[in-house]
């Protein structure tokens, strides 16, 4: 009785005679119960109790193999297998048998990572796996060198094709070769399944024949051929299919695959049309793809040599086939006999013409029979049944002989026959897939030879297993209990072996002529009726009989039996076969049309042949002699195949099916008992367990372990064979259960003992190897000892010869200094007696010359003495003349100049002492302080200083100006303050906090009055480090912190300048542009200029000035001796610029801080790219030049541009600043730092917050507070220090915070600065209130408004629009204005304290003082939109009316006719008079409205006459006309006669785009057109805005700002401007407007339709829009007219362009827009020929690039003494010298970088021949000392870029250019450079165009940003490519069917890339399995897919190299 715990496992009955395992639980009441494997419950009875039986604890979780299981019995067995199934594990192993369960899913245990797992390892050391069978099959083949095979079996659905696939995928892995026959050998399986596989019941993918696959294998172990061998096809299901069954896959694959055309071609449907694929009412399969799985067909037959021809063929047999089987019988009579026709139908054509036969011929075969009698042929009609039949036999026959040939074809491909050597042997390894055993509810003909060739492979395990083990036990005498197993011997006794068997009597029984199935199975009960294998019918009528199988007892009906076994063609169907053209067809029936031919030879009458056909009984005994039945041809091959596996080690896999029902996670208990039983794998279990598989004889055993045997134990040379091999065994397995026995001849092992002595015996051979290796090593390393012990004696001997001479020498020496020593104490004594003699006598000699030089100087004194005083005697007499001439008056006024001057320095001396004293005092106020500091500013408004400037005087005189209105700024539309709530938040961000975590070293947030070390803050710049030092050292001095420094000489200074101090020089970037002057703006100014010339040009006279002024402190700090220059006549710059004419006199210093800024930069601010660029000490020339960089002037450029390459700067010491300053030049230099370095702004705020923190000093504390306010109106703080920032200024002192707080947020809305601060901004600062300025409209007024330091022309316009409630506000802009100078500062983001800064450093610089500065500000109209009127905004046409009159009266508006101006006047009469008509109206009007000029030339009387002659006739006059449209009149005249006064101008640098006169020239915007002009105001190019199809800008990069690219029908333009953006903004907007306006469209394509709704039009057609409420634009429609027909209708908008015109477009435009780009370029270039017009592009250089990251030039000392004006190293340009560092400063630091960057320099020079060398080097070795650390290095790409173009700038050697570009072709293939070098490499080959490889670089360029960087240098192919000047590389492929194609290859292609280009030529469905193999001499390689082409050459040449010398010579490239 078995005692029962929870948890515990037991046996139950389960009543199917296999106990179940079952689980002991309790329940919910606590009483015990049972839960079996399939869940069910169990109670536990006392009659159920006793039943129990306790599970052993292996059979709990399974075991890996059964042979270890404790239950050995079925229950164990099936047990095991379910808790595996259960878990995953589909694997088990019994002994060396594995058993596989189907799982019916995918699993990933097939992978490359399980290959390699499962290779080189022995059965049992992991889990159990197919892939562990057959590596085992591999290693015993290769080690006993014998022939291996692995026969799979299992019931149909088990698995076992999927087995031998995968034993296949990793015997083709393991073989390690990767070769053509692997890739052959696997793709025949796709092959062998589509024609041999089909969907069965119980198989998705049933192999409905059986296969065996021999592969064979060389000595190697790699895989040399393989033979396929086929069985037993069933050819009936080509015919017919039982219920839910498919035909064979070829047909689903091949209608659902083939391609549209082919399937045409063969007039193919889908296969529900077809008779053939729909009697199993299923024509799809779930899980497979028929369309994926038809081109993986395709691809095998290619790679397995089937020719396109081949495939075609086939296809057309397949379809044959299908027509075929749609042919229907009609039964009609005929002579009174059941015959039948063939219904007329498509299919019955198709099949003829298919099968390539007659019509009537193929009707005849399938309708009739002919057959010989002995005189006579007679032909007997066929019925319905008997065609029909006879039609489905000619299918059968013509698919079965098919599949025979593609077997044929394959194995002709794979199979190697072994050469005619005898001594030549090859193992191979057979895999058996053969069909599984099958019982159907109707088995047939076929089931049982499949049933009879199961039965042959169970007897083959059964005898392989059971029988031959034991008979081998009882042979070599071993103790063996014998054990029973299930045998079928004598079911295949009845099968086959004994007399009158059943397949005999079959056979028998289809060679008589009346043989029935009936008659058959009648022999069959008599013969065996009474055994018990064979079970009889029932009854007679019965046709039925079973066989006792194996696995079961199996029922067959008899029906058909020997029709199927004959397998006979009627003889007519073999005729039409002969008859038929078709050569696959004739082939597949070769042998018998053979047959047929020598019948028909060896017959009496060579025209009539005996044929007898397959309904008949009627046949000839003797031929079907020679015909062999089914039966016999099958068990032919069936005792060839097992005598194959006889002579073979085998190997068994045994497939479980699961489940009939192909569901994952399902068990069927019963299902798979009874497949465990029939299979044997009890006694399997039993045998293997108790018995022993490996079995050596003693010779062989001996001669493998032989390592083992311990030679002290026993001798081989002495004892027997038998005796060392049990010695071995005794010793090794002693401890590991050593039952092992000895036999005769033989010694017996279990399989756990083969892998251990297999492990041993290879520790024993790596224990001798490392002895062998350690005596080798002792051996070598001892001869090396000897030779270098023989060495060093011989070193010693010389060295001690060396020192013995050495020391001999020394002693030598020595008494010759001795000698040397007392001869010269002689020669001394003898020396100093000659010297006292000589000595008395140079005293005497000397005395007497000094006495005669004395008296002949003296004469000469008094001789100059005498003429002295005469001149001066001579003087006095001159000026006592001159002083006689001098009036009484002139001499008192002089005198009192003198005295004035002498209390004016008293004062300023008083002045200085009493600051000195306040300085002291601790008890002033902060306004006191502030007072003290700014003093020197008087109390001013802005814009009403001194004269007005010259053509605005008119506007002063007339009234008053109003006064300044206190007005807050919050009135103004500004940015808004920080809200109040935001303050809550500042709290943690206090600046002690932020210093924390940012100040370098030790540095506090307190206050010090010491120099720093170092910058607070980190900075990579080197200079900005020395400018944040600098500004410190003036900040402590401006703060009062440290005393001023004393006056000192130029030597003193030079002296301290050496003393470690180099911020005592300002900054390069702050003195590099000092004489920098306001030039002339395009448009109103250059007018007025041309009408003042015989003015003078300023109010304060120059040459006054530059005698008797006093220069401005900061002019002085910055001036600097420069070369003097000669003004140019007519400079023109940007609009936004300045305006005047430089008259400076030569040598006169001066500069403004303006010079701070860059030249071309924005007014209103400076663009962070601009700034960062003179900070690097860099500056980009203004686009129309001004003056040239070294003051000379300017020639006039010729008509065909010649642009030479850059010359460099000169770089020369900047200004001291060791010297006393006052506040504002302190003041103006911390300013300009920040302004011109971004990075400083934060260092500067934070070093004034550090001296403003614990502060206790009240002066140096107020100090810091101001400067701090000045700033933050200048520029703004970075985003990390802005939060810190605000919170410090909240605890300012009173008044500060919120004064501070305010300007802060208007800066960090608004921007930074560009000027310093002006002098009405430090006024501003006393008060802390807004500062007042005043600007005047054209209706003079003049309107006083309150700004700030960061207040724009966008706010100073809104705020006096509203203010003089102006509407149409677009146009307006703001102007600056100051002597003759006027500049617009548009209504943008310009700074209008900025312009005011500029104004008062141009009065500076003039002479003037700043203070008094006379600029004006105006409110002006400076464009019109395309579509203004006047009508909308009277205000605004009062002002632009005002505008118009003022520009005609001072000749800034031109009219061409006296009679326009007279009209123009007589309008203004009207207005200003209406129609009255006096003489001094009109007198008053004439001076209105004409100018000076016309005056002086017609009087004024003249003028008078005909103005009031005018106004009288006006045609207003009657009309009485409103004033406002009459004003309206005047503005729309201005505005269509003046478009050009009326525009927008824009400096711009044209990048690229159709050629032009010039690349720098100025864009006019105006309502009209975009026109170019040059800087004489030539028009280059007008276009019209249709002419403009679209306008976009684009990011240049730091130092270039942005461009704008404009698209055009005349060319696209990419033009550089810094005010690119505010270009294309208002282009954009001008085209926006227009389209929304325009009534004009062009059409885009033709619409033709017959509906009168729509509008029909042709292409390029001009279509008049028609705007209603009828269609909706938003719909896509819109209403439209056509021009040329007149006609209405609705119109698609994605069909037609609209056209930015209020007009109709020209005929030049339309035709533009009808033409395509390349007939645009064509006839844009045809014009440019006529014209004349050639553009030579500036060729770029690196100079630009060079400032900002080249290192700096080395300065060669002696080069400069030789040669003292010598121009330094130019880094960018061409060089013969190797360098000695790199050109990037980045690469600097790193000495191994630095290295190499030399020595890639140096094989540039010896590539292009710029260097000299005495060994030849060759082109490859010096592209990869060019670009293989490049390849490696990401950071030496940049540097072998800029050592390129260096190479290729400035280069006049025309073989060294041309090398250069084959190495610049190269480098943009390989790399792309970084960002910030990419666009000058860009602008570098774009300026260069017309070189032949530019284009193609430039293409390369591009390519390669868009793929990864190449890994290796350059191949040899490509090098040489590029020498021939060839851009196109292409390379030869070789196929194994010894085809070749040559393939284009590029830099960047890949391997992949080549792959999918080959598959696309060969029309190859997908690439997917294909890959590139390159053949050596040794070998064959496979290259990645995802390498470079030319890498993977490059990576096997030099792999080449390595290993061998190889030649050059072809490479051959194999595609597979």
């Amino acid at each position: 009785m078995v005692v029962l715990r929870k948890g515990d496992w037991v046996w139950v009955d389960s009543g199917t005679g296999v106990p179940i395992g079952a689980e002991v639980k309790l329940t919910d009441t606590g009483q015990l119960q049972l839960i079996d494997d399939e869940g069910k419950e169990h109670k536990i009875t006392p009659n159920k109790e006793d039943g129990l039986r306790p599970m052993h604890p292996t059979s709990v979780k399974g075991v890996d193999d059964m042979i270890r299981l404790g239950d050995l019995n079925e229950a164990g067995l099936l047990r095991n297998l379910l808790v595996r199934h259960r878990e995953g594990i589909i694997y088990t192993y019994t002994g060396s048998i594995l058993v596989a369960v189907n799982p019916y899913q995918l699993l990933p245990l097939y992978t490359t990572e399980q290959v390699h797992l499962y290779t080189d390892r022995r059965l049992g050391e992991l889990p159990p796996h197919v892939f562990a069978i057959a590596d085992s099959c591999f290693f015993n083949m290769r080690r006993n060198k014998k022939d291996q095979c692995c026969v799979i079996s299992g019931e149909s659905g088990a698995g076992k094709t999927e087995s031998t696939k995968l034993m296949l995928q990793f015997l083709a892995a393991v073989s390690g070769q990767h070769s053509w026959i692997e890739q052959q050998i696997l793709e025949a399986n796709p092959i062998l399944e589509a024609f041999g596989n089909a969907k069965t019941i119980r198989n998705d993918n049933s192999s409905r024949f059986g296969k065996y696959i021999d592969i064979y294998f060389t000595k190697g172990g790699a895989i040399e051929g393989a033979k396929v061998e086929q069985y037993l096809l069933e050819k009936s299901r080509v015919c017919r299919q039982a219920s839910e069954e498919r035909n064979y896959h070829i047909f689903y694959c091949m209608l659902m695959g083939m391609p549209a055309e082919q399937k045409k071609i063969l007039s193919l449907g889908t296969a529900s049309e077809y008779n053939y694929l729909t009697m199993g009412n299923c024509t799809s399969c779930e899980g497979r793809d028929d369309i994926k799985e038809y081109a993986h067909f395709r691809s095998a037959m290619k790679i397995l040599m089937f020719s396109e021809n081949d495939s075609w063929e086939i296809n057309k047999l397949l379809a044959a086939i299908l027509h075929l089987g749609n042919i229907d019988f009609e039964a009609t009579i005929l002579n009174n006999l059941e015959s039948c026709d063939i219904m007329t139908s498509n299919h019955f054509n198709m099949a003829c013409k298919l099968l390539e036969v007659d019509p009537k011929s193929l009707e005849q075969s399938l309708t009739q029979r002919s057959f010989m009698t002995t005189r006579e042929n007679v032909t007997k009609p066929l019925t319905c049944a008997q065609a029909m039949d006879g039609r489905d036999a000619f299918v059968k026959a013509i698919y079965g002989r098919l599949f025979v040939w593609i077997v044929d074809k394959i194995n002709k491909a794979i199979f190697k026959p072994p050469p005619e050597e005898s001594t030549y042997i090859r193992n191979g390894i057979g895999l058996l897939d053969i069909f599984g055993f099958e019982n159907f509810n109707q088995n047939s003909f076929e089931q049982l030879c499949i049933n009879f060739a199961n039965e042959q492979l169970q007897q083959f395990f059964v005898k392989h297993v059971f029988k031959l083990e034991q008979e081998e036990y009882s042979r070599e005498n071993i103790v063996w209990k014998h054990i029973d197993f299930n045998d079928n011997q004598r079911t295949l006794d009845v099968l086959a072996n004994k007399s009158l068997n059943i397949l005999a009597l079959i056979d028998e029984e289809s060679n008589f002529p009346k043989g029935t199935d009936t008659t058959m199975i009648n022999k069959m009960n008599q013969v065996h009726g009474k055994g018990t294998v064979y079970i009889a019918p029932k009854n007679d009528h019965d046709t039925q009989f079973g066989i006792q199988h194996f696995a079961g007892v199996v029922h067959y009906d008899s029906k058909g039996f020997l029709e199927k076994n004959r397998d006979a063609l009627s003889s007519d169907l073999i005729q039409l076969v002969e008859m038929s053209t078709n050569k696959l067809l004739k082939q597949t029936f070769q042998n018998e049309l053979l047959t047929n031919n020598t019948v028909t030879s060896n017959s009496v009458n060579p025209k009539m042949m005996i044929i007898t056909p397959k309904s008949s009984l009627r046949q000839a005994a003797d031929t079907k002699k020679r015909v062999p039945t089914l039966i016999g041809q099958f068990r032919q091959s069936l005792d060839a195949l097992m005598k194959t596996l006889t002579v073979c080690q085998p190997y068994f896999i045994r497939c479980i099916k699961p489940n009939d029902f192909k569901k994952p996670m399902l068990f069927d208990r019963n299902l798979c008992m009874r497949q465990l039983r029939y299979s044997g794998m009890m006694e399997t279990i039993r045998i293997r367990k108790a018995g022993y598989p490996i079995r050596y004889t003693f010779d062989e055993f001996l001669e493998r372990y032989r390592v083992l045997l311990r030679t002290t134990l026993c001798d081989p040379k002495v004892e027997s064979v038998q005796k060392c091999a049990e010695c071995i065994c005794e010793t090794i397995l002693a401890g590991n259960e050593g039952d092992w026995k000895t036999g005769k001849t033989k010694i017996f092992l279990k399989d756990y003992h083969d892998t251990f002595l297999e492990l041993e015996r290879m520790k024993e051979l790596t224990n001798k190897a490392l002895v062998i290796q350690r005596v080798m090593r002792g051996y070598k390393h001892r001869k090396q000892f000897l030779r270098k012990k023989s060495s060093a004696l011989v070193i010693q001997k010389h060295w001690r010869g060396y020192k013995g001479r050495q020391l001999y020498r020394v002693v030598q020496l020595g008494f010759a200094r001795l000698q040397a020593k007392v001869r010269a104490r002689q020669m001394q004594h003898h020396y100093q007696q000659q010297r006292v003699a000589v000595v008395l006598l140079q005293a005497q000699t000397r005395g007497y010359l000094a006495r005669k030089e004395w008296r002949r100087r003296r004469a000469a004194v008094i001789l100059l003495q005498a003429n002295t005083r005469g001149m001066l005697a001579r003087k006095q007499v001159k000026k006592i003349k001159r002083d006689a001439f001098l009036s009484a008056k002139e001499r008192r006024e002089e005198e009192l100049a003198a005295l004035d001057r002498q209390r004016k320095l008293e004062g300023v001396l008083q002045q200085r002492r009493q600051k000195e004293a306040n300085a002291q005092s601790e008890s002033i106020t902060d306004q006191e302080m502030v007072d003290d500091i700014f003093g020197f500013l008087p109390n001013m408004v802005g814009g009403q200083e001194g004269l007005a400037p010259v053509g605005f005087k008119d506007l002063e005189k007339k009234g008053a100006r109003t006064r300044p209105e206190e007005v807050d700024l919050d009135d103004v539309p500004m940015a808004e303050d920080i809200p109040e709530e935001d303050y809550d938040d500042l709290d943690e961000y206090s600046f002690s906090k932020f210093a924390s975590m940012y100040f370098q070293g030790a540095a506090t947030p307190t206050h010090i009055r010491k120099r720093l070390q170092q910058p607070l803050l980190y900075h990579e710049d080197e200079g900005d480090v020395l400018a944040s030092l600098t500004v410190w050292w003036i900040i402590l001095r401006f703060m009062g912190d440290l005393p001023e420094p004393k006056h000192q000489t130029r030597q003193g200074s030079q002296d301290l300048r050496g003393a470690n101090m180099p911020n005592i020089s300002l900054d390069r970037g702050l003195v590099d542009r000092q004489d920098r002057r306001l030039s002339h703006m395009v448009g109103l100014d250059q007018r007025l200029l041309r009408n003042q010339k015989n003015r003078k040009l300023s109010t304060v006279p120059e040459e006054s000035a530059a005698k008797g002024r006093k220069g401005s402190t900061f002019t002085d700090l910055l001036s600097r001796n420069r070369k003097s220059s000669a003004k140019p006549e007519e400079v023109i710059l940007t609009r936004k610029g300045s305006a005047v004419v430089d008259a400076a006199p030569q040598g006169r210093k001066g500069s403004t801080i303006t010079d701070l800024l860059n030249r071309s930069r924005k007014q209103s601010s400076i663009s962070e790219e601009v700034t960062r660029s003179a900070s690097g000490g860099m500056r980009k020339p203004s686009v129309i030049q001004e003056e040239s960089e070294d003051q000379e002037e300017v020639s006039k450029p010729p008509t065909v541009q010649i642009i030479s390459e850059e010359e460099e700067n000169l770089v020369v010491e900047g200004p001291t600043l060791d010297r006393p300053m006052t506040a504002l030049e302190k003041l103006h230099i911390i300013v300009g730092y920040a302004i011109i370095r971004r990075d400083l702004r934060d260092e500067i705020y934070c070093q004034i917050c550090k001296q403003l923190q614990e502060n206790g000093n009240r002066s140096s504390f107020f100090r810091g507070w101001i400067l701090l306010s000045i700033c933050l109106g200048i520029f703004p703080p970075t985003e990390r220090f802005i939060k810190f920032l605000q919170s410090f200024i909240r605890f300012g002192p009173m008044g500060y915070a919120p004064y501070c707080a305010k300007r802060l947020t208007r800066t960090v809305a608004n921007g930074v600065r560009g000027e310093p601060p002006s002098w009405l901004e430090l006024q501003a600062t006393k008060s802390k209130k807004p500062m007042a300025v005043s600007v005047t409209l054209m209706d003079g007024r003049t309107i006083s408004l309150p700004v700030d330091s960061a207040s724009t022309s966008k706010e100073v316009c809104q705020f006096l629009s509203e203010k003089v409630h102006l509407k149409d506000t677009f146009g307006f802009s703001l102007y600056m204005a100051i002597y003759e100078k006027v500049w617009s500062l548009g209504s943008g983001r310009e700074h209008v304290m900025d312009a005011i800064s500029q104004c008062e450093q141009e009065v500076k610089r003039k002479g003037g003082q700043e203070q008094h500065a006379p600029w004006r500000l105006y409110y002006r109209k400076e464009i019109f939109t395309p579509w203004h009127n006047c009508e909308e905004d009277p205000v605004s046409t009062d002002l632009i009316y005002r505008q118009v009159i003022r520009g005609l009266r001072f000749g800034e508006y031109h009219c061409d006719k006296e009679e326009d101006i007279v009209q123009l006047a007589a309008k203004h009469f009207y207005i200003q008079y209406g129609s009255e008509g006096s003489l001094d109206n009109a007198k008053t009007v004439v001076q209105d409205c004409v100018k000076s000029s016309l005056l002086e030339a017609k009087s004024q009387d003249k003028w008078i006459q005909m103005v009031s002659s005018a106004h009288a006739e006006g045609p207003y006059i009657k009309s009485r006309q409103k004033e406002t449209s009459v004003k309206a009149e005047v503005v729309d005249y201005a505005r269509r006669k003046w478009p050009m006064f009326f525009s927008r101008f824009f400096e711009v640098t044209k990048n690229s785009g159709p050629a032009l006169p010039k690349n720098k020239f100025i864009v006019a915007v105006n309502w009209t057109s975009i026109t170019f002009l040059d800087e004489k105001e030539r028009r280059l190019l007008h276009l019209s805005y249709p002419e403009v199809t679209g306008v976009n800008t684009m990011r240049e990069g730091k130092a270039f700002g942005q461009s704008v690219c404009l698209l055009t029908l005349k060319g696209d333009f990419t033009l550089n401007a810094l005010m690119a953006g505010n270009m294309a903004e208002l282009v954009h907007l001008f085209l926006t407007g227009l389209r929304d306006r325009s009534q004009y469209a062009v059409a885009l394509q033709e619409v033709s339709q017959d509906d009168t709704t729509f509008l029909n039009f042709k292409k390029g057609e001009l279509i008049v829009l028609v705007k209603d409420d009828e269609m909706s634009v938003g719909r896509g429609w819109i209403k439209g007219m056509n021009e040329r027909t007149g006609k209405t209708g609705a119109v698609p908008t994605d069909a037609i362009l609209v056209l930015p015109t209020l007009t109709k477009p020209t005929n030049e435009v339309m035709s533009l827009l009808n033409l395509s780009p390349d007939q645009r370029k064509s006839i844009i270039a045809a014009n440019q020929k006529q014209t004349g017009t050639v553009e030579r592009v500036a060729p770029a250089t690196l100079k630009e690039f060079s400032y900002e990251y080249f290192r700096q030039p080395i300065k060669d000392v002696n080069r400069q003494v030789i040669a003292k004006n010598v121009a330094p190293e130019k880094l960018w340009a061409h060089s013969r010298e190797p360098i000695r560092q790199p050109l990037l400063k980045r690469l600097a630091g790193n000495s191994e970088l630095s290295h190499r960057a030399c020595l890639a320099f140096t094989a540039i020079l010896k590539y292009m021949g710029d260097y000299p060398t005495k060994q030849m080097q060759s082109p490859l070795e010096l592209t990869d000392q060019i670009f293989g650390p490049a390849t490696k290095d990401e950071v030496l790409r940049d540097e072998i870029y800029c050592q390129i173009m260096k190479q290729m700038t400035s280069n006049n050697n025309r073989f060294s250019l041309e090398q250069g570009w084959q190495l610049l072709w190269l480098c943009c293939g390989l790399f792309p450079p970084s960002q910030s070098l990419f666009k000058h490499t860009q602008r570098f080959l774009e300026s260069r165009r017309g070189q032949p490889l530019a284009s193609d670089c430039l293409q390369r360029l591009q390519g390669s940003l868009r793929m990864e960087p190449r890994k290796l240098p350059p191949h040899q192919v490509e090098l040489e490519a590029i020498q021939q000047n060839s851009t196109q590389i292409f390379h030869k492929v070789h196929f194994p069917n010894d085809m070749d194609e040559v393939f284009e290859v590029t830099t960047s292609t890949r391997i992949r890339d080549l792959c999918q280009t080959i598959s696309t030529k060969l029309q190859l469905v997908s690439s997917d399995g294909f890959s590139i193999f390159v053949k050596t001499p040794d070998k064959v390689l496979s290259l990645t897919e995802s390498d470079y082409f030319f890498d993977s050459l490059r990576q096997i040449t030099d792999w080449s190299r390595k290993v061998k010398s190889v030649k050059d010579g072809k490479r051959r490239s194999d595609y597979i």
